[in-house]
């Protein structure tokens, strides 16, 4: 724990001066009373001082409010500087997923219409491929100085000379364009505001009680609505330091959280499982992490971060990039398993917050334990998805949110995750999740990674595949996987076939894209059928 007093989350949040719901706004108001920003040598001061530097050079090269800037990098101080710069003149981020090819860039490209792109070395031939061929292509600024024949970022805010407006932006700006992973087609450009953002920041101080002395330790990549959104945001609205690192590196983590002190982290599912799985001769002792942040949290990771990695406290949330920290176990209570907790909580109670609903395929209201489609409400929903008033439109039930996802609710008000709505196997006129085979397969010793999908059935409707990633140097047969199914699935939910292959394709947030493989034919052809051996 912290070596000081631990305020409430409304203590934290009242500590400060009031703001105007703008990142600037937020940034001026911490600046008063907070130090450092950025471990370990930006101080919200400096920073501030920076951001009106950058912004002035984006006004004088014509990046004006409401245009789009993308960005195409690994975590760095200079990216949340552009974030904030971008910002201060009502200006737009599109953040871009550093290992995108020319052919994923170049939809994001076109489609937002970027009039700049800063990117880094190891991104700029994918850049250039990308743009090509543009009626309009962005103007060019190198993230990290690799390209001399592209003015670095830092160059020209170091040279940049005029004065940025004194009231720029405003609190329903829209400072952010994210768009989604894509596992079901082409990508959607999720808008949020700025409100939306510190508000979003301001609920994960409720979430994880962060403190002003707090250091976040930011793993996850900003070009993520997780880092961005709770990790950054988060650390604004306590007034706290951020250690912000490039990239995830399993073999290292230990090692950054003692060296950063970091006391409170964010990890989504496969970061947890892999630190889980690594020789705990990488473990530091004696480091300050006392909260981590993830989904989803099963009991026996739970147990490995607290018996063996020291960590007191771990919490479960639920989110998506259109509804941002709409869920989460409490801090201050029960935290039930294999749920992901109670409607997610602003630190002024008089600010009302996430509401969430099980319903029908008819949007009616469905009763506790019966499993539905999860809606939501919530003062930090998405503006919208960016050019696609269609898909808006079909997201949106009178200001509630379709998220897709099946769920029930228990009496006492705890939502547990069943399956992606559109992750159901129909099989013999029975609906299985995709969703539950994947975990119990996945908890097979020797499998590291699985997927669930739907395949043609000679009888009509679906047979189920299971494709499997298996531990290195460890044997492990179609006929194993089967018994270790039969002992913990009913018949009906058990795998026809299993196939072994090298690696999954994945979203750049470590989810399998199932829809990459459905459309692979030669799954199927190269998978043993369980039912004729």
């Amino acid at each position: 724990m912290l070596d000081c007093l631990v305020l409430t989350p409304i203590d934290v949040i009242r500590s400060y001066p009031a703001h105007d719901y703008t990142l600037c706004g937020l940034l001026a108001s911490r600046r008063q009373r907070a130090g450092l920003l950025i471990h370990p040598a930006t101080s919200y001061d400096a920073f501030q001082r920076e951001i009106d530097r950058a912004a002035a050079m984006l006004l004088a090269r014509g990046i004006a409010r409401g245009k789009r800037v993308a960005v195409m990098a690994r975590n760095s101080t200079e990216f949340v500087l552009l974030f904030f710069a971008l910002a201060r003149i009502g200006a737009i981020m599109v953040p871009v997923n550093p290992d995108f090819g020319a052919r994923e860039a170049g939809y994001i490209l076109a489609h937002a219409r970027v009039a700049a792109l800063a990117a880094s070395e190891a991104a700029m031939p994918a850049v250039r491929m990308a743009i090509a061929g543009m009626p309009d292509p962005p103007w060019l600024m190198s993230m990290d100085g690799g390209d001399r024949a592209v003015p670095a970022f830092t160059d020209l805010v170091r040279t940049a000379v005029g004065q940025v407006p004194r009231a720029a932006a405003r609190a329903d700006d829209t400072c952010l364009i994210l768009y989604t992973s894509g596992t079901t087609g082409f990508p959607k450009g999720v808008m949020h505001s700025q409100r939306n953002f510190v508000l979003a920041g301001e609920a994960f101080v409720a979430r994880m009680w962060l403190q002003p002395e707090d250091r976040l330790l930011c793993i996850l990549p900003l070009f993520h609505i997780n880092a961005l959104f709770y990790s950054l945001a988060g650390t604004l609205a306590a007034g706290a330091s951020l250690a912000l690192v490039q990239k995830f590196s399993a073999s290292t983590f230990w090692q950054t959280v003692y060296d950063t002190g970091a006391t409170q982290a964010n990890i989504i599912a496969a970061i947890g499982n892999i630190l889980a799985r690594r020789p705990r001769s990488e473990f530091v002792p004696g480091h300050s992490l006392r909260v981590v942040y993830g989904a989803p949290v099963t009991p026996e990771l739970e147990r490995t971060f607290r018996e063996e990695f020291h960590v007191p406290m771990l919490i479960e949330g639920y989110g998506m990039s259109e509804i941002p920290g709409a869920a989460n176990n409490p801090y201050d209570g029960e935290k039930r398993p294999h749920s992901f907790g109670l409607p997610a909580r602003h630190p002024d109670p008089a600010v009302s917050f996430s509401e969430m609903r099980v319903v029908d395929d008819e949007g009616r209201d469905l009763p506790d334990g019966r499993t539905g489609e999860l809606w939501v409400r919530t003062p930090i929903l998405m503006q919208g998805y960016y050019k696609d008033p269609e898909q808006t439109t079909a997201a949106m039930h009178d200001g509630w949110f379709a998220t897709g996802d099946l769920v029930r609710r228990d009496s006492d008000g705890y939502f547990y995750f069943v399956a992606r709505k559109k992750d159901i196997i129909r099989r013999r006129g029975e609906n299985i999740s995709g969703a539950e085979i994947d975990r119990v397969v996945g908890d097979h010793p020797a499998v590291v990674q699985c997927a669930a999908i739907p395949v043609p059935s000679e009888l009509g409707e679906d047979e189920i595949l299971v494709a499997i990633v298996r531990k290195p140097e460890v044997e492990v047969s179609a006929g194993d996987i089967a018994r270790w199914c039969r002992e913990r699935l009913a018949a009906i939910k058990q795998p026809r076939y299993v196939v072994f292959v090298e690696s999954l394709p994945m979203t750049a947030t470590q989810r399998v894209q199932k829809f990459q493989l459905r459309a692979d034919e030669t799954l199927l052809e190269h998978a043993v059928d369980l039912e004729r051996r």
